[in-house]
């Protein structure tokens, strides 16, 4: 079973009762005493900590106690001596473990000190760890050997940062490939799914802070976040994974929505972001390794920014199916994996959108031909939903800031085009913003001026956040049908459950966990 530890980082006793309580009340399953964020550290000191964690949070919280080497990650510079003193007095107080960098480990004298602590100790163990900051060990299962070799009774600890997601498969790897009590996994935004599948795989702890400001590692989550949004408990060996793929995707609003999905029909599975930087050749890699790696169990893939391309590239490149339309589409926003490595390309954005305009304009699909359809924009939003309107017989007429953008991308779907100075004159029943602007931070800002909206249209906005923005503002205030985004990116997700798992998802469950990751990002 994978513990879920939260560090204690405090630099004072008072602080760390603080802290111990907020853990232990957030469901820790173990602590780890960080004694190297302690201001004027003493054994006393230490062996008082371990009291307190008994106190606090009850006599049955097993308790790691370690003084990070400032080489690797620790807070304060203690000297050596100190630092294998406070070790020994930890398992004296009644520490369930230590941990000591296996470098330092490897001195005699302080291999001595260490052994004949944890000889004295009834319960005592020893976790010896390797950091590396700059990124992958030169051979992880090497030094993973090492350490067994050295002290085979210990728990070896190896964490490296990931500079890329496609750095993660090694710690991966290895926890798959070895048996017993190990830890492995990776730091940093791009190792964010090592933390998290650690449960997976069945490393003896993973990390989480109690909140951000107490984090002791680059890229390690919340136990809010951990316990809730993935749900931890739930996961284990037969979980299959699913997750999206994009540059940035800290802020991405898929994962909340997935996994509340998941948890209300008791599907195991689960639902990562996946920060994959680069163009189609780490893409690709990446893809690679997840699919080969059969062990993880990946289901299926939300694509976006910047991989819709690369991701229509490596399924004609794998002999996939691609939805005709995407094809047209010329971006893929779905994979998904079937049995016998069977790959499918799909793009729901375009189906989000049109189900979204038919339920927002109290229409069916086949009413949307003819209907007189002004875009803003010529992206890549744009384009599917220009695609799907035009496969379904709108008239639309594109407007750009760059007149060419929107002459070219009306050249290949049969469409008119205009500059943003000609929106006034434009005469649609339905207006559709497929530019970013009135995002979420800059929501004071619209894309079309007041005089072009109309009592009596529709204003479709395909931004989300927030929810209703100035231009849905400006619509509503002239009389205007309106249409959030919210609509679109619930329907398209929607979409994309049904191809991840064929089950139909609750709508409103998916809308009420946008509306609170909204509004918790924008309180934050």
């Amino acid at each position: 079973m994978t513990r879920l530890t939260v560090p204690i980082s405090a630099e004072n006793l008072d602080h760390a009762g603080r802290q111990i309580r907020a853990a232990a009340a957030a469901g820790a399953e173990m602590l780890e005493l960080r004694t190297d964020y302690v201001e004027n550290l003493t054994v006393e000191m230490v062996r008082a900590l371990v009291a307190k964690v008994r106190t606090l949070a009850g006599p049955e919280m097993p308790t790691i106690v370690t003084c990070r080497d400032g080489r690797q990650g620790g807070a304060r510079p203690y000297p050596t001596k100190l630092r294998m003193q406070v070790l020994a007095a930890a398992l004296t107080a009644g520490a369930e473990f230590i941990d000591c960098e296996y470098e330092n480990f490897r001195s005699v004298e302080n291999q001595e000190k260490i052994r004949v602590a944890l000889s004295q100790s009834s319960r005592g163990r020893l976790i010896l760890s390797a950091h590396s900051f700059a990124g992958r060990f030169p051979d992880i299962r090497k030094l993973h050997r090492d350490i067994q070799a050295v002290c085979p009774s210990a728990i070896p600890k190896l964490v490296y940062t990931a500079n890329h997601i496609n750095d993660c498969f090694e710690a991966l790897d290895l926890l798959h490939q070895t048996s017993g009590e190990r830890i492995a996994f990776c730091m940093g935004e791009a190792g964010l799914m090592t933390r998290i599948l650690a449960a997976k795989l069945g490393s003896f702890v993973t990390f989480a802070s109690i909140d951000q400001a107490s984090a002791t590692a680059p890229g390690q989550l919340t136990i809010e976040q951990l316990s809730g949004l993935y749900r931890y408990a739930s996961i284990g060996p037969a979980t299959s994974l699913y997750g999206v793929i994009a540059d940035p995707v800290g802020h991405s609003l898929s994962p909340a929505i997935h996994n509340a999905c998941f948890e209300s029909l008791g599907i195991n599975s689960l639902y990562l972001p996946l920060l994959v930087g680069g163009g189609y050749t780490e893409f690709y890699l990446f893809m690679r390794a997840a699919a080969l790696r059969k062990y993880l169990r990946f289901g299926g893939f939300s694509v976006t920014i910047p991989h819709k391309q690369n991701a229509l590239g490596y399924v004609a490149r794998e002999k996939g199916i691609v939805e005709p339309l995407a094809s047209k589409i010329g971006a893929v926003n779905t994979l998904v994996l079937r049995k016998e490595d069977r790959l499918e390309a799909y793009n729901t954005d375009y189906a989000g959108a049109l189900d979204a305009i038919t339920a927002g304009m109290g229409i069916r699909r086949e009413n949307l031909k003819a209907l007189v359809v002004a875009v803003i924009g010529a992206g890549g939003v744009a384009r599917a939903i220009v695609a799907g309107l035009s496969d379904a017989g709108a008239r639309i007429t594109i407007y750009n800031r760059t007149r060419e953008k929107a002459r070219k991308l009306a050249s290949e779907f049969g469409c008119e085009f205009g500059g943003l100075g000609d929106l006034p004159q434009m005469d649609a029943e339905l207006l559709i913003n497929c530019t970013s602007v009135g995002m979420y931070p800059n929501t004071d800002e619209t894309p079309a001026p007041d005089n072009c909206i109309r009592k009596g249209m529709t204003v479709f906005d395909t931004v989300y956040n927030p929810a209703e923005t100035l231009l849905l503002k400006q619509a509503k205030h002239a009389g205007a049908r309106t249409i959030d985004g919210v609509s679109m990116f619930v329907n398209q997700a929607l979409a994309q459950f049904r191809l991840f798992t064929g089950w139909q998802a609750d709508p409103e469950l998916m809308r009420a966990a946008v509306c609170r990751s909204l509004a918790a990002d924008q309180k934050g």
